[in-house]
């Protein structure tokens, strides 16, 4: 058995037993009310795009639909951050521990976030009292390719919405708890789950999926807030034809076998696993594609599009309007679902709307957002042996020799390959400032030895064709935080860390940023300077994503505790290092003392 099957069989023996738990005690809230509650007002297509100016509330997912992870404020800042306290800790409770990977969403005085195993909590954000709590009732048999992780929910007038990891999506009333609506979105015995956080545009909730790993086909859909209805699909796999609101098929993505040979693209990955960014100028959606299937790329000749890649959809029809592929026929597992953030830059002296991405790869990227015409990629690791660069036509150049080897009949050659598939960036959003223009990335410097085996689909079954063993490139450490510009390409300054960074990115214009690490610590930075100013421990590892808002005239920051997800699952003698790290589940938040 791989060491992939090993990590992936514990968390069906872990599902099996706790999901059962969870349908005997399932919460009467699980079924429809019978009568529909009281309409609750809430935030509305304006206030979801207006949430990066609004500091009282946190609604999106990256705190703005940009996604750029900036807040306005500057009560707290890095004169004052070192008398920063905790103001509650409120606990998920149970036996459920693994990875807590949420974004808190707050409003009207209520902070709700997700947690491992597909739950939902509401607490009183000035006292962390629970209000409410939602158990999603899971089968036996999800397949998780890496932790019963849920990344947060989105908001919409009085609803509160997220994701399944037997791919469902859900809509509770928020004040009480109560489904709204429940729809399925795919199988679950195919390896469909989901994991990330939704977003909202214009009354569609707009998602992916996860299951790239199972063979999937990725997709990105839009469903009426309201309802729950669909109201158009498409799949990120050329040769896919796309759904519309009636259920008819609509157009097909890319051109049948233009970059695919025979029917490989009818199992082809690409899945949409991290979610998206929405840009009210361009009204463009972009989304991130994961790897191609299987890993052994020799078994797929071709770029494989759109896996791999930046797409930029049309919120209103789904339709790709721009791609861009940051690894073409990947065989690395590099994935391309990193979100993409749009900022503002000048090149050639122009003005220019550009797009930020930190690539799995180790390249970081700058498109211009309108069209997704390359400006630039540099690497934001020490390390990187798949590639020497990139050319001025924004396509790599390839080092053949780090290729891993065609399988014979049990396995290829290996060879080692440094990022290691878990990325010089993983899921763990970065920030970017618009106090000092820098984007603030959460980067670890390891590599891998891979090569490729002789695999054939399975509905179900793990689609690799591949094995891997990841190492530490250092000694020292792992993590880096790294403050990077994006016009030149240059480190301005960096914080290393012994352990993995696993967790989101905060930025403030009290020039601070805030992130946390698998020891413990939510941590605060000069955003300038890189030197830490303050630092708290949290019983568990920190791989959540810090946010903050302006409460009673405070300013607040909460984060979630609570250590898992890919790294102890996948990481190898990386995970051996780090194995001592208890888990845990708690809502910190903080303030300074009003004395």
């Amino acid at each position: 058995m791989t060491r992939w099957a090993r990590s992936v069989s514990s968390i069906a023996l872990s599902v099996m037993v706790l999901g059962g738990a969870t349908a005997a005690i399932a919460r009467e809230e699980e079924k429809p009310a019978a009568a529909p509650a009281p309409v609750v007002l809430g935030p509305s297509d304006a206030d979801l795009m207006n949430d990066a100016e609004n500091p009282q509330n946190v609604l999106t997912y990256g705190m703005g639909p940009k996604g750029q992870r900036f807040s306005t404020l500057t009560a707290l800042n890095a004169g004052n951050v070192s008398k920063l306290v905790p103001a509650y800790a409120a606990s998920l409770g149970g036996e459920k521990q693994r990875g807590q990977e949420s974004q808190p969403i707050v409003y009207d005085g209520m902070i709700y976030v997700t947690g491992s195993y597909s739950r939902l909590f509401a607490f009183d954000a000035r006292t962390g009292e629970e209000k409410w709590q939602y158990d999603a009732r899971l089968p036996d048999g999800i397949m998780p390719c890496c932790d019963v992780v849920n990344r947060g929910a989105a908001i919409h007038g009085d609803k509160i919405i997220f994701g399944t990891l037997d791919a469902h999506m859900v809509a509770l009333n928020r004040m009480t708890g109560k489904v709204v609506w429940n729809k399925k979105l795919a199988d679950y015995a195919a390896g469909y789950s989901y994991t990330a956080a939704p977003m909202i545009v214009n009354g569609k909730v707009i998602y992916g999926n996860s299951g790239g790993e199972f063979g999937v086909v990725g997709k990105v859909e839009a469903r009426d807030v309201n309802t729950g209805e669909l109201i158009w699909s498409r799949p990120t796999i050329e040769g896919h034809v796309g759904v519309g609101a009636d259920g008819k098929p609509t157009t097909m993505t890319g051109k049948l076998n233009a970059s695919w040979d025979g029917d490989q693209w009818q199992n082809g990955g690409g899945a949409t696993w991290l979610g998206g960014t929405y840009d009210p100028e361009t009204k463009l959606v972009y989304m991130g594609t994961g790897n191609p299937a299987p890993w052994n790329s020799h078994l797929r000749p071709g770029n494989n599009l759109y896996t791999s890649s930046t797409l930029a959809l049309d919120p209103e029809t789904g339709e790709i309007k721009w791609h861009y592929q940051t690894t073409p026929h990947d065989g690395w597992d590099f994935d391309g679902v990193n979100e993409f953030i749009p900022f503002e830059g000048v090149v050639n002296g122009k003005p220019m709307k550009l797009g930020g991405k930190a690539d799995r790869n180790g390249f970081f990227f700058v498109l211009d957002r309108t069209n997704g015409k390359f400006v630039s990629a540099n690497p934001f690791v020490s390390k990187i042996t798949w590639a020497k660069g990139f050319d001025k036509a924004g396509k790599p150049i390839y080092d053949p020799a780090n290729r891993p080897g065609p399988p014979t009949a049990e396995k290829g050659s290996t060879v080692f390959s440094a990022p290691s598939f878990l990325g010089g960036k993983n899921w763990m959003p970065m920030a970017y400032s618009r106090q000092t223009n820098l984007f603030y990335i959460p980067s670890n410097e390891w590599g891998m030895d891979i090569w490729n085996e002789p695999i054939a689909y399975k509905k179900g079954a793990a689609y690799l064709g591949a094995g891997f063993t990841i190492k530490p490139l250092y000694d020292d450490h792992i993590g880096v935080l790294r403050a990077m510009d994006p016009m030149t390409g240059k480190i301005v300054w960096e914080y290393k860390n012994k352990a993995p960074l696993w967790g989101g990115v905060l930025s403030t214009a009290g020039n601070l940023v805030f992130t946390g690490t698998p020891e413990g610590f939510l941590k605060a930075f000069d955003a300038k300077t890189g030197k830490e100013l303050w630092k708290f421990n949290t019983g568990s590892g920190v791989v959540g994503s810090p946010v903050t808002w302006e409460q009673d005239g405070e300013q607040m920051v909460a984060v979630m505790s609570g250590w898992g997800g890919a790294v102890p699952l996948w990481g190898g003698e990386v995970a051996k290092s780090i194995n001592m790290i208890n888990q845990g589940g708690m809502l910190w938040v903080f303030k300074l003392p009003k004395s």
